[in-house]
């Protein structure tokens, strides 16, 4: 496998520069955010990979020469999601998918070392018989995007775009590696997910508990506009549930069914998807 060199410390003058020429180019569109769909060798490219090594140093320690170590082998199949804050001028958040066919996508290539399972077991027990696979390797919201509304869009907008772009794709199977946090959020929003090989958590690239999990792609969808439907009824504010749950609880539930519904449905996001090049 070879590894390409690119580089991870743009600078945040760089970044505001190439967002600039984004909008400029791209200034249809009245919502505040928009999410751009860019191959490896585009100047937004170099954005997305900047975002996601200050958030992935910042929370685990991974500055940019791991980066270039852990993810370089894998730029020529990359895909970038980067949602841009059309307000500010500023990215907001970045997702990067790794494309392949099963093995020789990151989350294969390097569970077995941390779950004692090899690569053919892991194919074979999840069905991945050379269909496409889509690794989402990185997710990654700027610090200022992860509380209040803003939080729950730009996250949003980066699931959905997933899920849409994933589709026109033909993607049929998706893994991960999910920190504890990715892994509850993602079980919030109903995705549904088992470990690879049923394996356990481990520690890997600074994350304390993590889990490489399996996705079936084409059951995502649909399994995410049930769980809005269910987190709909369950937030309704009886007095029976208020007394069972907390109204914290009926809280929590309501914003699940509202970014559940987003992810789901596509409702004010799809049109502020761009693909500049896939």
């Amino acid at each position: 496998m070879t590894t390409t060199t690119v580089r991870y410390d743009l600078d945040a003058a760089g970044m505001q520069r190439i967002t600039a020429e984004f909008l400029a180019a791209h200034p249809a569109g009245t919502g505040r955010f928009v999410t751009a769909v860019v191959g490896p060798d585009t100047e937004l490219a170099r954005v997305g990979r900047a975002l996601e090594r200050r958030v992935f140093e910042e929370s685990f320690g991974n500055d940019a020469a791991v980066m270039a170590a852990e993810y370089g082998p894998y730029e020529a199949n990359s895909l970038f999601f980067v949602v841009i804050d059309r307000r500010r001028g500023v990215p907001a958040g970045v997702a990067r998918m790794i494309e392949g066919n099963g093995a020789g996508v990151k989350t294969i290539d390097d569970a077995p070392q941390h779950i004692g399972v090899d690569v053919g077991t892991i194919l074979a027990a999840h069905g991945m018989n050379g269909e496409r696979v889509w690794d989402c390797a990185t997710l990654a919201v700027l610090p200022q995007y992860r509380g209040g509304r803003s939080s729950l869009l730009v996250s949003s907008m980066l699931y959905r775009t997933f899920l849409v772009i994933g589709r026109r794709r033909g993607v049929r199977h998706a893994v991960s590696m999910l920190d504890r946090g990715a892994y509850r959020n993602i079980g919030m929003i109903g995705a549904p997910m088992r470990t690879l090989a049923d394996s356990a958590a481990f520690a890997y690239l600074g994350s304390p508990e993590n889990r490489a999990v399996y996705m079936d792609f084409p059951l995502i969808e649909p399994a995410v506009r049930e769980q809005a439907v269910r987190m709909r009824r369950a937030s309704r504010p009886t007095l029976t549930a208020l007394r069972r749950s907390g109204l914290r609880k009926l809280l929590t539930r309501r914003i699940a069914s509202q970014v559940s519904t987003r992810i789901g449905t596509g409702a004010d996001v799809d049109e502020h998807i761009v693909v500049v090049e896939d």
